[in-house]
C-alpha cells in the first residue's frame, strides 16, 4: 500500500512552488533531531526506523494517489507529473533504532534533492516520533522491573495500526511479549493472553469458568482471581489443579498487598511454582513501587502507548545544509525560541571503560561509537534493517546501548540528561 498520502499538504505546494522557482533538484541535507528531551527523561531510545525505511520504500504516487490529488486542486499539472515517477534515490543514514538520544542527537539524515526528500517529512516524523516515544517509556519501565516479565497490553486504548507499533516499540525497548496478534503475525513477537473478567461472569459460577479455561488450555494458563473474592478463587483455582496452575494474575486493589498474600496463600497451598501477574494501569512508577512484592510478570497498556505523559517524542526534520554550484552552504533557522545548527552532522559516543560520557557531533567523525549507519545508499534500501530480522537487530542494538549508561541514569526521579551533548 502506497504511503505518499500519509503528508501534509504544505509539502506539495512547496515541492509544486520549488519546481517553478527551478529551485527543485538542489541536493539538500534534512536532519531529523529533537531540540531538547520531554521534561525531566534522561534519554530517548530511537524506534520506527524499520518502519520509515519501508515507508519510504512504499511512498509512490500511483492512479489512486494522483486522482484524488488532481480532483482536490491540491497541485497543478507539471507536480502531478513529477509525482508520478516518483522514487526516492538518495541517501539515508541515522542512529540504528534501539539507539539511545539526547537533545540535538542527529538521529535521521536524509540526502537528495529538495524536491524527493522534503515531501518525506511527514511520513517520517510520524513514525519516529510516536514509536520512540513509546519506546523511551518502555525502557523506563524494563529498567525498573528487572528481570520480572513485561507484556504489552495496550491495543485497546490506542488506534488500531498504532497498536501494532507501540507492540513493536516496546519489545526493541525490552518488553518480553504483547497481546496483540498482528504485531505477533508481522514482527515475530511472542503473544501473550488468556481470559477477562467477562468470561467468568459468563458462567454460573467462578469455579465453573475456571474449569473450563482449564480443560481448553490445559494447566499452563493464567487464571483471573480478582472478580469476586481473590482468597476464594485461588483457593478454587489450587484446587482444581492440584497446585499445578502456571499463574494467577490480579487486576485491581491494592496490588502489592494483595501480591503478597496470594503468594503466602499459595504457598500454604503447596502452589509454590504458581506465579502471580498483575495488571491494572500500571507504569514505570508502580512497577518501581511494586519492586519487593512477590509478582512474577506485569502487563502494562494505558500509559506505555501513550509514552507515559510524552506521547512525542517532539522530533523536527529541518534542511540543514544545501548545494550552491558545487559548494555545500550551511543553514538553519535562527529565531529566537527555536533554532538548530546547520552543517551536516556526524556523532559518536564516547566511552571510557565501556561507560559513556558524552555525546560528539560535528562536521567529522570524531572518536568514540560511531552513532550512525547507512540504511539507504542511492535509493537501495538495506534489508538488514526490515521485518523480523531488524526488529531483532533492533532489540539487541539496544541493550548494548543501556548497559554503556552510568550509574544513575536510569533513575525515574526527575534530573538532567544522562550523558551531554558536546558540539566539536
Amino acid at each position: 500500500m502506497s504511503t505518499a498520502l500519509n503528508t501534509d499538504r504544505y509539502e506539495l505546494t512547496m515541492l509544486q512552488a520549488a519546481l517553478r522557482s527551478g529551485k527543485a533538484n538542489r541536493q539538500c541535507v534534512f536532519e531529523v533531531f529533537t531540540r531538547q528531551l520531554p521534561a525531566g527523561r534522561r534519554y530517548g531510545v530511537v524506534a520506527g526506523t524499520g518502519r520509515v525505511l519501508e515507508a519510504i520504500r512504499d511512498f509512490r504516487f500511483d492512479e489512486k494517489e494522483l486522482s484524488y490529488l488532481a480532483a482536490n486542486s491540491v497541485v497543478d499539472e507539471k507536480t502531478l507529473s513529477w509525482l508520478a515517477d516518483y522514487k526516492f534515490q538518495g541517501n539515508v543514514s541515522g542512529y540504528r533504532e534501539g539507539e539511545l538520544y539526547f537533545g540535538h542527537s542527529p538521529v535521521l539524515t536524509v540526502e537528495g534533492s529538495f524536491a524527493e526528500a522534503v515531501i518525506l517529512e511527514t511520513v517520517i516524523l510520524s513514525i519516529l516520533n510516536y514509536d520512540s516515544a513509546v519506546a523511551a517509556a518502555a525502557a523506563r519501565m524494563k529498567s525498573v522491573a528487572g528481570s520480572r516479565r513485561l507484556i504489552e497490553m495496550g491495543s485497546r486504548r490506542a488506534h488500531e495500526s498504532a497498536a501494532v507499533s507501540a507492540a513493536r516499540a516496546a519489545y526493541i525497548a525490552g518488553f518480553d511479549a504483547t497481546s496483540n496478534l498482528a504485531a505477533g503475525d508481522q514482527y515475530g513477537i511472542d503473544t501473550a493472553g488468556t481470559s477477562a473478567h467477562a468470561f467468568t461472569l459468563l458462567h454460573d459460577s467462578e469455579e465453573q469458568a475456571f474449569q473450563a479455561q482449564l480443560d481448553s488450555m490445559g494447566n499452563e494458563t493464567t487464571l483471573l482471581v480478582d472478580t469476586y473474592d481473590v482468597k476464594n478463587a485461588v483457593e478454587t483455582a489450587v484446587r482444581l489443579t492440584g497446585g499445578k496452575i502456571r499463574a494467577v494474575r490480579l487486576d485491581s486493589g491494592d496490588l502489592a498487598t494483595s501480591a503478597v498474600e496470594v503468594r503466602k496463600q499459595l504457598d500454604d497451598l503447596g502452589a509454590k511454582q504458581t506465579k502471580i501477574t498483575v495488571t491494572s494501569d500500571l507504569d514505570e512508577y508502580t512497577i518501581a513501587a511494586l519492586a519487593i512484592a512477590p509478582i512474577d510478570s506485569y502487563g502494562v497498556g494505558t500509559s506505555l502507548v501513550t509514552g507515559s505523559g510524552f506521547p512525542t517524542a517532539g522530533f523536527v526534520y529541518k534542511l540543514v545544509a544545501h548545494s550552491d554550484n558545487g559548494d555545500w552552504v550551511d543553514v538553519a533557522k535562527t529565531s529566537k525560541l527555536k533554532t538548530n545548527r546547520g552543517g551536516r552532522k556526524f556523532a559518536s559516543r564516547v566511552l571510557e571503560s565501556g561507560t559513556a560520557k558524552s555525546e560528539l557531533v560535528s562536521s567529522h567523525l570524531q572518536g568514540g561509537r560511531a552513532l550512525q549507519v547507512s540504511m539507504i545508499v542511492n535509493g537501495q534500501i538495506a534489508t538488514e534493517y526490515l521485518g523480523v530480522q531488524g526488529v531483532e537487530k533492533a532489540r539487541e542494538h539496544h541493550k548494548l546501548a543501556i548497559s554503556e549508561l552510568p550509574t544513575g541514569a536510569l533513575r525515574l526521579s526527575r534530573g538532567e540528561p544522562a550523558i551531554p551533548v558536546e558540539f566539536i
